[in-house]
């Protein structure tokens, strides 16, 4: 598999036959995989919301960051409750954070903390689908496993009801794709079709060597030359019916189309080129993937792409102090204060407040929501290991940007930060947040397989946090 089909498509479709895939040149063109696109229905005519977002940029925090030592102290909460870290001011009235978060501080003023936020999945892999998706999984199980039947990434819906025009990606990921032991679903279009598959990225945007060449033709292959391809295809698609016969092999047929706009784009090359950033700005978001996946994340919402999402690990971690997610339990002898104090929480000091001040100077952040969360929090109690374990009944979420308000805190927890105390928000309420500030009716009805009609969300948008 090659790099553009593997940063395009997620998975191949074993489905279908080795003989199909050559017959309608899939095995020829870019070695392109065959997606497998079930065409959406009429969409709800509902009336048209105002869209305060032109696009979003989700932080995801794979492995649950612990909101009662960041965003949601309790400082007069018992020993082993409160942890060691002291709360500080910040520059929004009543709103601490902790110590370790001194620049994060400064810019609190410029976002909403939801501190209220709750679900019951207790896996990684079925708590980041509902994080991912908005929707809640069929079962909380550590063996969860991607299927066609589960819901679409926010970036694919998009992608689907509001898509760009032009030779930019509507949504594009990067720089991992996350999974804990198997993939974690809720990263692709599903039954949207692989056409809505969000431009996948898997290089390290700090690497000195950082390229895409998923965006370069194969060797002696000029761009006209592999136009006329294309045309030689549809004809041969045409002669084989299989464009009549067969909902994958039209899903085919957008998915070449929208690979040669990209592979012709300079506009998305140009995007990707950290070298034209100062190398002061590149040292502030930090030489490390995650700051520079941040940077590359306000390049492509600059040049037009309307749904980023950014990994801040490819794995749940929490045992190292140099890589990986916030999964801190304090396994095989290890200390999730030592881990956090020395990795998660100086990168995020670091490349948060840079990320946010750098769309405020550039006047894109009153057009981009920002969502900066994880899949659950950590428990309020701490455990014998000194450290914190997963705990979906109360957690964090903060959201900058795109129409919500500034210096703003909407429900709240109770006195040991276990349970949502007032105004309780679902992940289903956040994604119909999401989607309605970008315009996006989110009770839209789109087909899941066996043409079965769902919604986009099935929660309500949180009106309370939108200024």
């Amino acid at each position: 598999m090659n790099s553009l089909n593997s940063a395009c498509c997620g998975f191949s479709d074993s489905s279908i036959s080795r003989r199909h895939l050559l017959k309608v040149g899939g095995m020829g063109l870019l070695g392109l995989t065959m997606p497998a696109l079930l065409e959406a229905e009429a969409i709800s005519k509902a009336a048209k919301i105002k869209a305060r977002a032109k696009s979003v940029i989700f932080l995801y925090q794979f492995g649950g960051p612990s909101h009662i030592d960041m965003f949601d102290m309790k400082p007069n909460a018992p020993e082993g409750i409160r942890g060691p870290h002291k709360p500080i001011a910040s520059s929004a009235d009543g709103i601490t954070v902790s110590e370790h978060l001194p620049r994060v501080a400064k810019i609190m003023d410029k976002v909403t903390l939801i501190r209220s936020m709750h679900h019951t999945m207790k896996n990684h892999n079925s708590a980041s689908y509902y994080a991912l998706t908005g929707h809640a999984p069929p079962v909380d199980d550590i063996r969860l496993r991607d299927s066609l039947e589960l819901f679409p990434a926010y970036g694919s819906v998009v992608d689907r009801l509001a898509p760009i025009t032009g030779e930019m990606p509507t949504s594009v990921a990067f720089p991992y794709v996350i999974r804990d032991g198997s993939v974690t679903p809720g990263q692709h279009a599903s039954f949207l079709g692989k056409v809505h598959d969000p431009f996948l990225v898997t290089q390290d945007p700090s690497s000195p060597s950082f390229a895409l060449p998923e965006l370069s033709l194969p060797a002696h292959v000029s761009y006209e030359r592999l136009e006329q391809r294309r045309e030689l295809q549809k004809v041969i698609d045409a002669q084989s019916r299989l464009l009549e016969t067969s909902a994958t092999a039209r899903g085919l047929d957008e998915y070449y189309d929208k690979a040669l706009a990209m592979l012709h784009s300079a506009r998305l090359r140009k995007a990707f080129d950290l070298s034209e950033e100062p190398a002061k700005l590149r040292d502030a978001y930090g030489r490390n993937t995650y700051g520079q996946s941040c940077l590359l994340a306000r390049r492509l919402v600059e040049a037009g792409t309307k749904f980023v999402t950014v990994y801040f690990s490819g794995n749940i971690g929490g045992q190292s102090t140099t890589e990986g997610g916030w999964d801190t339990h304090g396994f095989n002898n290890t200390r999730m204060y030592p881990i956090i104090e020395k990795y998660h929480l100086p990168l995020t000091n670091q490349t948060l407040p840079t990320f946010l001040e750098d769309l405020d100077s550039r006047g894109l952040l009153e057009s981009t929501l920002v969502v900066w969360m994880g899949e659950f929090g950590r428990t309020p109690k701490i455990n014998q290991n000194i450290s914190r374990d997963h705990w979906p009944d109360c957690y964090t979420v903060l959201l900058a940007g795109g129409g919500v308000k500034r210096g703003f805190v909407y429900g709240a927890s109770d006195k040991s930060g276990a349970y949502p105390a007032e105004n309780p928000v679902r992940p289903d309420d956040l994604a119909a947040t999401i989607f309605y500030l970008l315009g996006i009716d989110p009770h839209t009805e789109v087909r899941a397989l066996a043409d079965r009609p769902v919604l986009i969300a099935n929660g309500k948008p949180v009106m309370g946090v939108i200024a």
